[in-house]
């Protein structure tokens, strides 16, 4: 049945099925691989350079929604447009209006697709602290110890916005803070690292 269905198609709808299949079959592929952790997405820029993450765990990196000339959105507008024209053959007899719909469909899946990723990187990264606005003042202990008088760093554990983490760690302090020694943070060197100081009065 199957058999007698292809011969029974135009070289041109051959042509599209077999494309608009190969597009979603590597639509999936992509979907199924970016939300368990990897994203499979390779870009293609203006130069033909190839960027290839498999950082999907971290969704700021995912940019196969953020920069248009990518391969992921080629997958997209030909997912759209072969599916419209494929769908639609009967609907609209007429191909240059069949094609013109199809395009526009194409167009707007890419942007669809775009939003949603921009949208989920926004999300990640809204759920980030900032640690130079909100790390001074925090408290807790020495994971590992933190030489004195900015001589390397250590680790710290502390809480900051209800949840405990671990940041690198200096301090001025002219004897090195052990491991379980009470901090405070004074201040934020980076995203990473903070400066710390003994704190007496912090309770473990």
């Amino acid at each position: 049945m199957i058999a007698t269905w292809w011969a029974g198609l135009s070289l041109v709808m051959k042509i599209l099925w077999g494309v608009t299949l190969t597009a979603s079959l590597i639509f999936i592929i992509q979907s199924i691989l970016t939300f368990v952790g990897a994203d499979a997405d390779s870009d293609f820029d203006l130069n033909m350079d190839v960027d290839t993450s498999l950082d999907g765990s971290d969704l700021s990196n995912i940019d196969g929604g953020a920069n248009l000339y990518t391969f992921r959105n080629l997958v997209n507008f030909v997912l759209g447009f072969g599916w419209s024209a494929i769908l639609l053959q009967e609907s609209i007899p007429s191909t240059a209006l069949r094609i013109t719909v199809s395009v526009v469909v194409g167009i707007a899946l890419v942007a669809a697709v775009m939003y949603m990723f921009k949208w989920l990187s926004g999300m990640q990264q809204s759920g980030n602290i900032n640690l130079q606005k909100s790390a001074a003042g925090c408290e807790g202990k020495v994971y590992l110890t933190v030489p004195a008088a900015r001589g390397g760093e250590g680790k710290v554990q502390i809480t900051i916005s209800g949840a405990v983490r671990e940041y690198n760690a200096v301090t001025e302090s002219e004897t090195p803070l052990k491991t379980g020694t009470p901090v405070r943070v004074v201040d934020a060197i980076n995203a990473n690292t903070v400066l710390v100081e003994e704190n007496n009065s912090y309770t473990i």
